[in-house]
């Protein structure tokens, strides 16, 4: 009897963009200069969040924690990346491969329920200003933000101990750019169906009603703003959900075209692609967004630019203490 021997998988190999042997170092740049961009950017919100006052509203603590998610979400991929571009470091240990995997799929977890809860501040905002103060408090804030980054983290936990339990044999190259949970799973040797049908009945039981839950929030929203008689009332109230509804239009946009595409229309390079936009595109523009869209943002930002901003006598924990007097949209 014939034993065939199978060679068990140690390390896996991060191809990157093999496409273009030609342009490692202008790709390395081109991903350094994003990369600076994405941590400046969310950085200055975050800090100009910190500094103003005026900015000490539930929509501002959320948008940190939304820029601190940005900036957490390119500092998984992204350094692998330039490694690979400048020091051609394409390998990659099993459990490095896990960790970043891990990593990312919190992240975005937490970003799906971060993005609900900011529909949700802007539901309440809109459609009931007058107990805006009251019921998206200063408690329920940190709640909110808490329980999102509890979840998130903890979602992914079941496929990562399941994943970590296969066995992979044969090749080791995974045709993506980080160590993303589909390039993995066709690598391995064990059936996938269990972590497959988990996938699915998560994403009904939980990434569904997140959805809607958003969707429904927006519903809401442009049905109280078109019932606003003035012109001036209309354009003043869509201001304060416009920065967040173009995040929202980006973010699932995005994520419905990397994960929502029929098999046959799926390949590496387009996987590659959508993951890109969604991981390196969104973090870098969120900023902008926000501080282009928002008179407060870019008042703010002048005032720290031209030194008119000075230091809050605050603590750090008092800094999102969200005043009665800014709670109306």
């Amino acid at each position: 009897m014939k034993v065939e021997n199978i060679t068990r998988v140690t390390e896996f190999i991060i191809l990157g963009f093999p496409e273009f042997p030609e342009l490692q170092i202008p790709l390395f740049l081109l991903f350094l200069l994003i990369y600076l961009i994405v941590l400046m950017g969310n950085l200055t919100i975050i800090t100009v969040t910190c500094l103003d006052n005026r900015l000490h509203t539930p929509m501002y603590f959320f948008l940190c924690n939304l820029s601190f998610l940005d900036i957490s979400y390119t500092s998984v991929t992204l350094p692998k990346l330039m490694d690979i571009f400048i020091r051609k470091s394409h390998g990659i240990s099993m459990f490095g491969c896990f960790t970043q995997m891990h990593f990312f799929l919190c992240l975005t977890c937490v970003e799906y329920v971060i993005i609900s809860v900011m529909s949700y501040d802007r539901y309440v905002a809109i459609c009931h200003p007058l107990h805006y103060g009251i019921i998206v408090n200063e408690k329920v804030c940190v709640l909110l933000a808490l329980g999102s980054w509890i979840f998130g983290f903890l979602d992914p936990v079941i496929h990562t101990i399941l994943l970590s339990g296969f066995s992979f044999c044969g090749s080791n190259e995974i045709n993506h750019f980080f160590c993303d949970i589909s390039a993995l799973l066709k690598l391995s040797c064990t059936s996938t169906s269990i972590i497959d049908s988990i996938t699915y009945t998560w994403s009904i039981l939980l990434g569904l009603p997140l959805f809607i839950s958003t969707l429904v929030s927006y519903v809401y929203i442009i049905s109280a703003i078109l019932r606003i008689s003035s012109s001036e009332g209309r354009r003043k109230a869509f201001s304060t959900c416009s920065s967040h509804l173009t995040v929202v239009i980006l973010f699932y946009g995005t994520t419905m075209c990397l994960y929502m595409r029929p098999a046959s229309m799926q390949s590496p390079d387009q996987n590659k692609l959508f993951a890109l936009l969604y991981n390196v595109l969104i973090p870098m523009v969120n900023p902008v967004i926000y501080s282009l869209k928002n008179r407060e943002v870019k008042g703010a930002l002048g005032k720290v630019l031209t030194g008119k901003l000075r230091y809050p006598k605050i603590t750090i924990f008092s800094a999102f203490v969200m005043a009665k007097d800014h709670s109306r949209p």
